[in-house]
């Protein structure tokens, strides 16, 4: 190993406590909370640190050959070409700091692609423009969920005042024990987008048609924030990331809590629903997944994102509707949410379109209508 590699490598312990001066920061990394985070702020402070060494030796040359050299002093331009030695040294001596910067770093790479023996993996499905998550290996195994952003629209639309987590906060975070190994296995529905969570050291794009996978190991419990970070549309901001990271024994009476509201599922997708449980719990729904787009009064942002007040698709047959909502609409902005949302969730956003502002078919759309159109 180079000198120059021994140093950079001796240098990352010895930098600014990562949790002291980030936390206090405004404009540096978030406090790191795995040890890849930890190794990723060191390698920024250190990186800036050598970068900042090297401006100030060949500018303060610079000026002050400048300075030193200048016609009023008397001084007379040297006539000379080549020199081995300072063409070795101006060689060598790059090469050696960037060997020196380079082997941190393709160690901390190396650590973020090993992705083996997870103690819990999960599925993260992006979509336009929320995340879906599936625990399919390890404690948890079963639970799924999607992820919407909660910060509210007066909110968004400047009628209320800024929460505290305004456009990062969602309905459902991602749940996580202390210590364990979590491997995410990431793709996309639509387009690309990124899943994006600094203090976690993660940033993974999410790629349709393809599985792309990182790790991630909390060693402290609290609450986490990130954002998607690939263009990915319209609501690109709105597309917010909060990974909860808990106790063990917490941890297990989430797991408990969310298989308890999973035979809850079951139970709503096997009973009839009346019309007001139908349209009060399809209002919620609509807010939630379908009101970016078509507005939250039903008219639409046209010609992409059309009205659905006095809709000729919703106030038509029920069966045409559920199709489109259900697989999406090819050539149009039109998401496909069977794999989003339950059957009962689907009646209920059905029916609400459907008996809302001017549109009023008398229709109650129920889970078991969704269920057949599935098969």
């Amino acid at each position: 190993m180079s000198i120059f590699a021994r140093i950079a490598v001796s240098a990352l312990p010895v930098l600014p406590a990562a949790s002291a001066w980030a936390g206090e920061s405004s404009v540096n990394l978030q406090t790191p909370v795995t040890q890849i985070a930890s190794e990723i702020y060191n390698m920024h402070t250190l990186m800036l640190v050598i970068c900042l060494v090297i401006f100030v030796a060949v500018f303060g040359v610079m000026f002050w050959s400048v300075f030193h050299h200048r016609k009023s002093k008397g001084a007379v331009a040297a006539h000379f070409h080549e020199n081995t030695t300072v063409e070795i040294l101006w060689t060598v001596v790059p090469v050696l700091i960037l060997l020196g910067m380079a082997y941190p770093a393709t160690k901390t790479v190396i650590a973020m692609k090993d992705t083996t023996n997870p103690d819990i993996t999960i599925k993260a499905t992006g979509y336009q423009w929320k995340w879906g998550y599936d625990y399919i290996k390890g404690e948890g195994e079963g639970i799924k969920f999607v992820s919407n952003m909660s910060t509210p629209q007066d909110q968004i639309q400047g009628k209320a005042a800024k929460g505290e987590h305004y456009l990062l906060e969602v309905d459902n975070p991602v749940v996580v024990p202390v210590g364990k190994k979590i491997r995410l296995l990431l793709t996309a529905n639509d387009v690309i987008h990124a899943w994006w969570v600094p203090a976690l050291g993660v940033k993974q794009d999410a790629i349709p048609g393809f599985i792309r996978d990182t790790w991630f190991r909390a060693d402290k419990e609290g609450v986490y924030r990130g954002n998607c970070a690939e263009l990915c549309g319209k609501d690109h901001g709105f597309m917010p990331i909060e990974v909860h990271v808990l106790s063990a024994d917490k941890y297990a009476a989430w797991v408990s809590e969310q298989q308890a509201s999973h035979a809850v599922v079951a139970d709503d997708a096997n009973r009839e629903w009346s019309m007001d449980e139908l349209v009060a719990k399809g209002e919620q729904v609509f807010a939630a997944n379908c009101a970016a787009c078509h507005q939250s009064t039903g008219q639409g942002m046209p010609p992409a994102f059309p009205a659905l007040d006095g809709s000729a698709v919703v106030q038509g047959p029920a069966p045409t509707q559920i199709e489109i909502v259900m697989n999406g609409r090819e050539g149009t902005a039109m998401a496909a949410f069977g794999k989003q949302l339950t059957d009962a969730d689907l009646a209920a956003v059905i029916t609400y379109t459907r008996n809302a502002w001017s549109n009023s078919t008398g229709d109650a759309i129920q889970p078991a209508e969704i269920a057949a159109a599935r098969n």
